[in-house]
């Protein structure tokens, strides 16, 4: 399949393309480039467009809204908080949210679609707020992402109050291959079963670890 045929796939344009020769590197590295551009750092219009959609990972968000029961006197983090959905979620019930992404778009976009929310640019693995600052964090379809999880979790630990609850949804072993996942994407991520996302969660620090699996997601839940 060509660059180009790839970029047609993931419904990219003219500007995409354009965008991917001007960084200069091989071939060899496009599918990487490419899961950066679509998913794991948003840019460019298809980016604002999906992710800027109400309805983008709903399913994701519902899930994790339910699971962490935030309220007012909630401080939530959410780590990739893509186009600011579940932190405006979070405003609406009377909690304080903010927001970490490592795309520049996903911060200008979360900070226009939820414009009470703090957002800021940064590495899950060196998040920058102090200790026990947040009293609930939430990752929605990021951990797939992440190199090193457990040292992103552990951060996530540091700057959670003690008692606080997260809430991880990330897509299950058996949607590679799928929409959700397409083969052309699987091999930059890292899907987990269910058992080794609960120790992911345990190596970090955190207790009560436990997974809900339905229709190839699955929500990870726990606490400091």
């Amino acid at each position: 399949m060509s660059i180009e045929e790839m970029l047609k796939q993931f419904g990219l344009e003219p500007e995409d393309l354009a965008a991917w020769r001007e960084t200069g590197r091989p071939e060899d590295e496009f599918e990487d480039w490419l899961t950066d551009r679509v998913a794991r750092r948003p840019t460019g219009a298809r980016a604002r467009s999906v992710y800027g959609a109400d309805d983008v990972h709903d399913f994701a968000r519902r899930a994790i809204l339910d699971a962490l029961a935030l309220g007012p006197g909630d401080r939530l983090l959410e780590i990739g908080c893509g186009g600011g959905l579940l932190l405006r979620a979070a405003l609406e019930r009377g909690a304080t949210a903010t927001g970490l992404d490592h795309s520049e778009e996903m911060v200008r976009l979360a900070g226009e679609r939820a414009p009470g929310a703090t957002v800021v640019l940064g590495s899950a693995d060196q998040l920058p707020f102090a200790d026990h600052e947040f009293t609930a964090g939430a990752m929605s379809i990021v951990l797939m992402f992440l190199p090193d999880p457990v040292a992103a979790l552990a951060e996530c630990h540091r700057v959670l109050a003690p008692g606080a609850r997260i809430a991880v949804y990330t897509p299950a072993p058996e949607l590679r291959g799928t929409p959700a996942v397409p083969e052309l994407l699987a091999d930059h991520i890292h899907l987990y079963d269910d058992g080794e996302l609960a120790t992911l969660a345990r190596r970090a620090g955190f207790a009560g670890a436990a997974v809900a699996s339905k229709d190839g997601g699955q929500l990870l839940t726990a606490t400091t």
